[in-house]
This record gives structure tokens, C-alpha cells and sequence, in this order.
């Protein structure tokens, strides 16, 4: 027969060992995610640059918003992650540091439910077995779901619209992962991470 004890004392380290691979996995997706945002800002800096002098001669890069949307996505993900994203502290100035750590967690459960909603609604929307069961003939699937997702084009640079999109459903599970690794963090099954160099929103840049 397990004593009481010992079954507690295996609970504890189950738990503790889901809570280090929750944050592992977390910390992993972040550091691609950094990888990811440089790349991008880099990229979209240059196209800035690029459209200034363009605009001078009288054409416009009119797409440039248009290759900015993953990096808004990813960013955000990465923000979540730090603990930067928008928030409102009126109340949590005013608490307890134990009762502003619980609200924190509280909060962290409330992205998480969004995100879950995020992600069922991405299945929904691009609705994978629809497409595959069409033998992935994207007009095939619009006449029969009337779902025009793979079949549209963005405006200007003419890419399909489904791969700009794909950064939605990619940002609704990295989003659950980050915060469940926040969540654990938060009422202490695992350590909080220290990410060096982004202590306040300007760090981000």
C-alpha cells in the first residue's frame, strides 16, 4: 500500500517535471521567436528605407504593411512570453504582492482561454480535414464550404492569402505555450526565467 506521503511526494515531482517541460518548451519557442523578430525588423526596416526612396521617385511600395503581418504576430507571442504585452495595473499596484501575484495568475489563465478560442476558431477557419478531404483543390473545397480562404489573394503582392494567414494559428499555440509556462511560474511550480535585456517594453527593441 503507497503511504499518503510518498503518494503526495510523487504528485509533487510529477508535477514539477510537466512544469520544467512546459517552461523548456516555452523558453525554446522564444529563443526562434527572437531569432525570427530580428530577422524580420531587419527586413522591415530595410523595406522602409527602401519605400522612402521610392516614394520620392514616385512609386510607392504600397506592400511593405503587408510583410509586417508576421512580424506583429510573432512579436506579440514573444511580448506574452515577457510578460510585456498591455496592461492595465490600477488594481495590482494596490494589492499585496501575494494577492498581485495571484491576479497575475489570473490573468495569465484568462490569455490562455482566449488562446484556446483563438486556436479553435483557426481550425475552424482553415479547416484542414475539409481541405484535405477536397484533395486539396482549393476551388473544389469553395464551391462546397463556400470558405474562399485558399483560393484568395492579398492585394498587392498577390501571395495567397492562406500563407499570410498560417501565422495566426501558428501565434494561437506558441501564445498557449508561453502562457502556460507563465502560469506555472506564477504560482511556483517552476522558477521564473530572468531574460536578460528585457526588463521594460523598450528592451524589446
Amino acid at each position: 500500500m503507497v503511504k499518503p506521503a510518498s503518494r503526495a511526494a510523487t504528485c509533487s515531482s510529477v508535477r514539477s517535471g510537466v512544469a520544467r517541460m512546459i517552461v523548456a518548451a516555452s523558453e525554446g519557442v522564444f529563443v526562434v521567436e527572437k531569432m525570427l523578430v530580428a530577422m524580420l525588423m531587419a527586413l522591415l526596416l530595410g523595406l522602409i528605407l527602401l519605400n522612402v526612396g521610392t516614394r520620392y521617385a514616385g512609386s510607392s511600395l504600397y506592400w511593405v504593411d503587408e510583410a509586417a503581418v508576421w512580424l506583429t504576430f510573432i512579436g506579440g507571442s514573444a511580448l506574452t512570453r515577457l510578460r510585456l504585452d498591455f496592461a492595465m495595473t490600477l488594481v495590482s499596484d494596490r494589492l499585496s504582492t501575494a494577492n498581485a501575484t495571484r491576479l497575475k495568475a489570473f490573468a495569465h489563465v484568462i490569455t490562455l482561454l482566449f488562446s484556446l478560442g483563438l486556436a479553435v476558431m483557426c481550425w475552424n477557419w482553415m479547416d484542414p480535414p475539409g481541405i484535405a478531404a477536397a484533395g486539396f483543390d482549393a476551388r473544389s473545397y469553395a464551391g462546397d464550404s463556400f470558405n474562399f480562404l485558399y483560393t484568395e489573394y492579398t492585394q498587392t503582392l498577390e501571395w495567397p492569402v492562406w500563407m499570410i494567414s498560417l501565422v495566426i494559428p501558428i501565434f494561437s499555440v506558441t501564445m498557449i505555450l508561453h502562457t502556460l509556462a507563465n502560469i506555472v511560474e506564477e504560482i511556483g511550480l517552476s522558477p521564473k526565467r530572468v531574460h536578460p535585456g528585457f526588463g521594460s517594453a523598450e528592451g524589446v527593441n
